[in-house]
């Protein structure tokens, strides 16, 4: 098999809006092996089983005029707090040491408030990023998507 690419003991955090998996690399650059650390979950309803009430209504300027007010999107609140979480726990992790290198596997949405949430000390780790879903993929597909991907990259 060919190189990975992925350092001995880098941390894989392969995250959605709802699951994260904390994975460490037990192999080495040439023969990823990677084993689960910790997996996060949080319950995040559907936006609509949020909703209590109707849409709220403000007064306009004009006569008998009224605009309708968005609901607030709870559900897209949780996925932002659901990075803003994982940010600290990886903050926290690599003020510990805990690792050197990280490589973050996310839904687009999760990556993009991964990257407002990440502290310097957590980003200057961060060696490379796919903007994937892979909470539910089985390990040994993780590996070869993110060979290719690490190879892609240095290629």
């Amino acid at each position: 098999m060919g190189k990975s690419g992925l350092p001995q003991n880098a941390w894989v955090l392969i995250a959605d809006g709802e699951k994260a998996l904390f994975l460490v690399n037990n192999g080495d650059e040439q023969d990823m092996n990677l084993n689960v650390l910790r997996k996060d979950e949080q319950e995040n309803p559907k936006a609509g089983d949020w909703a209590a009430n109707r849409q709220g209504r403000m007064q306009d300027t004009g006569v008998q005029q009224r605009s309708a007010l968005e609901n607030t999107d709870w559900h897209e609140l949780e996925k932002e707090r659901f990075a803003d979480d994982l940010a600290d726990h990886l903050y926290k992790q690599a003020h510990k040491g805990a690792f050197d290198k990280l490589v973050i596997v996310a839904s687009r949405p999760v990556l993009s408030e991964l990257r407002k949430a990440l502290h310097k000390e957590v980003e200057s780790r961060v060696i490379h990023e796919v903007p994937k879903v892979l909470t539910n993929h089985p390990l040994d597909e993780v590996e070869d998507l993110l060979s290719k991907s690490l190879q892609e990259k240095a290629g």
